[in-house]
């Protein structure tokens, strides 16, 4: 699956994997104001009247990354000369004022395969600000959707079976809501476990953005990958990925007391036995989180199995179910002991 969507973002979003000569990099006037540019190419992230980006900027993929409606993500990474990004204690990447995160989204079937939309995330003096863009018809640019917006979208899944959704492109605040830590907007996809920049580190001037690896020696598996990791490493890479950004005592959802992050312990706190607290009717009438050995009575799976709206988990960022994902956390469930007190793999 990883090197299918390799070769699609590849395909889909102009990302040779190639290392560029260095070239000049984007905007940084743009991205340390307090403006908010109408049009995309003000930042100069991608070559003119393109979706290709300047090679200046890194370009990085996750082990595992998040699910979004089946779209292939191509994700780069700008920090400013003379400074560097540094790896802070709990593993992720703390990036200097004038960095940039920027993440493209985008479908093969879609606008002859270029992206629909491309997130910025800015770090300015006064703390990271997310802004979403919309890409133009003519693919040449595309156009600021601070409000957010929806997207008619249709994509074939891995299964064959063709979907026809409403996109959600996010508004601005709906961005805090996922990146957000004890109130304030934190980049939550880089993190040591999680970083595979392939390629990348053999270019030259890699170690100018990092003052140390960043790469961690103990990665999290790839969650459809069987060789990578256990059953129980690759569900809960998914559940760190897909809900330990808000299922976190410092995330949006820490009333919940539903921890679900890598680094978290197993037990009540990961759901197992635990009855709901601020689920309201999203536990589906259901006693347990995680009712060990049995999927079908596990709200965790009623929720990631739903679309509809106030039972739907994650909240936002999807308009499909995916199937695949929630079978692993099924198969996870479903060979629990009875007690939950130990795991297979």
């Amino acid at each position: 699956m990883r090197r299918i969507a390799a070769a699609l973002a590849a395909a889909l979003l102009c990302a040779s994997g190639a290392v560029a000569v260095p070239e000049a990099g984007p905007n940084q006037a743009a991205i340390d104001g307090d403006r908010m540019p109408r049009k995309l190419s003000e930042f100069g992230v991608f070559r003119a009247g393109t979706s290709e980006p300047v090679g200046a900027l890194l370009g990085y993929t996750l082990h595992t990354p998040l699910f979004s409606d089946y779209a292939q993500k191509q994700r780069l990474i700008w920090v400013p000369p003379g400074k560097q990004a540094t790896l802070a204690a709990d593993g992720h990447i703390d990036f200097p004022v004038g960095s940039m995160i920027v993440k493209s989204f985008g479908w093969p079937e879609q606008k002859d395969g270029r992206p629909v939309e491309t997130r910025l995330l800015l770090h300015r003096a006064g703390g990271w600000t997310a802004l979403p863009y919309i890409w133009d018809a003519d693919g040449r640019d595309a156009t600021l959707a601070i409000a957010g917006r929806r997207v008619p979208v249709t994509f074939r899944a891995p299964d064959g079976q063709t979907h026809s959704i409403q996109y959600a492109v996010p508004n601005k605040n709906q961005c805090k809501e996922c990146h957000s830590k004890a109130g304030e907007i934190v980049p939550i996809g880089p993190k040591a476990v999680n970083l595979d920049f392939g390629s990348e580190l053999e270019r030259a001037d890699f170690a100018r953005f990092f003052a140390s690896s960043p790469v961690s020696a103990d990665p999290m598996p790839q969650w459809d990958d069987p060789a990578s990791g256990t059953l129980e490493q690759r569900a809960r890479a998914y559940l760190d990925v897909n809900c330990g950004h808000c299922h976190n005592p410092q995330g949006s959802a820490s009333n919940s007391g539903l921890f679900l992050r890598w680094t978290d312990p197993r037990g009540v706190s990961l759901g197992l036995g635990k009855r709901p607290t601020a689920a309201g009717r999203g536990s589906g009438g259901m006693e347990f989180a995680i009712k060990p050995g049995d999927p079908d009575h596990s709200f965790l799976i009623y929720r990631l199995e739903s679309l509809e709206a106030g039972v739907a988990m994650p909240e936002l960022g999807r308009s499909a179910v995916h199937r695949e994902g929630a079978a692993l956390l099924r198969q996870w469930i479903a060979q629990m002991p009875k007690d939950g007190q130990k795991a297979g793999s």
